[in-house]
């Protein structure tokens, strides 16, 4: 897969957790082993399927060339490759945060 720039969706409640961290840790770390992320074609789809009415959601933009945990496209939701992160995300790594909606 290509180096283009890979995306987290986050409450802004769970980021704001992490403020003072040098890395943040999704839940799903410590439940499935990894961080979900997507590609930039990806975002609405999970969007979508999985925020519908939730508030206060951030995109996270993310620099998978500074990222210092494995970054693995695995088969998911539709057969597409998702992008998966096996670690923390560095906060060096990311490039941008914005509201969503």
């Amino acid at each position: 897969m290509s180096n283009e720039f890979v995306y987290h969706i986050v409450s802004a409640v769970d980021w704001a957790n992490w403020a003072d961290k040098p890395t943040y840790e999704a839940a799903s770390l410590r439940s499935e082993g990894f961080i979900h992320l997507s590609t930039d074609k990806q975002v609405a789809g999970v969007l979508e399927r999985y925020y519908q009415g939730v508030p206060d959601l951030l995109l996270i933009q993310i620099d998978p060339a500074r990222l210092t945990h494995e970054l693995t496209y695995e088969v998911s939701t539709n057969n597409d490759h998702f992008p998966h992160l096996y670690g923390p995300l560095d906060k060096d790594a990311v490039v941008s945060v914005e509201a969503i909606r």
